[in-house]
C-alpha cells in the first residue's frame, strides 16, 4: 500500500482544520480553534484498484506561505492549499503562494481548494472562481461535506498515477 504525506496549508481561518476533521471523522464544529504548530493523522483511501494511506498534516495558518516551516514540506507527496471563497484576502496572493510551494516541494501534487462554498450562491461562487489569480481545482464545504471526500480521493489517485509513471 502506498503511503503519502499530505500537507494542508493556507491562510488562517480558511477551514483547513475543518476539512481535516470532516474527512477523517465526518464531523464539523462551528467553533473556531486556531491550530498551533501542526496536527498529524492518517486515513486509508480506497480507490478503484488500490488503497493509499494518507498521512495528513494540518499546518497552522499563515498569511504568507514562506512562514510555513520548510521541514513540514519535506517529503510531501501532496499539498492542499485552502482559501476561503468568501474572503478575498485569503486568495489575493494565491499565485505567489502556489509558486512558492511549487519551488519548495517540487515533486508534490498541489490542489488549490476554495472552501466554504456553502456560504455563497452559485452565481457569486462562479464570479469568485472566474476572478482568481490562480485557478482552483475544486470547491468544498467542510460544513456540509460537499466535495471533501472527492478532494482527498482525487489527490490520492493523482499521486498514485504520478508515482506509477
Amino acid at each position: 500500500m502506498l503511503k503519502a504525506k499530505i500537507i494542508l496549508t493556507g491562510n488562517f481561518g480558511v477551514g483547513k482544520s475543518s476539512l481535516f476533521q470532516r474527512f477523517l471523522f465526518s464531523r464539523f464544529d462551528e467553533k473556531y480553534l486556531t491550530t498551533i504548530g501542526v496536527k498529524v493523522d492518517k486515513k486509508v483511501v480506497k480507490l478503484e484498484t488500490d488503497e493509499v494511506e494518507l498521512f495528513l498534516w494540518d499546518v497552522a495558518g499563515e498569511v504568507s506561505q514562506d512562514k510555513v516551516p520548510l521541514s513540514y514540506l519535506l517529503g510531501a507527496h501532496g499539498i492542499i492549499y485552502v482559501f476561503d471563497v468568501t474572503r478575498p484576502l485569503t486568495y489575493i496572493n494565491l499565485e505567489n503562494d502556489i509558486n512558492y510551494l511549487k519551488g519548495k516541494a517540487k515533486k508534490a501534487v498541489i490542489k488549490v481548494v476554495g472552501n466554504k462554498s456553502d456560504l455563497l450562491s452559485s452565481a457569486d461562487l462562479a464570479e469568485v472562481l472566474n476572478n482568481l489569480p490562480y485557478p482552483s481545482d475544486i470547491t468544498t464545504s467542510a460544513k456540509t461535506g460537499a466535495n471533501v471526500d472527492e478532494l482527498f480521493k482525487n489527490l490520492a489517485q493523482t499521486i498514485l498515477d504520478k508515482l506509477k509513471r
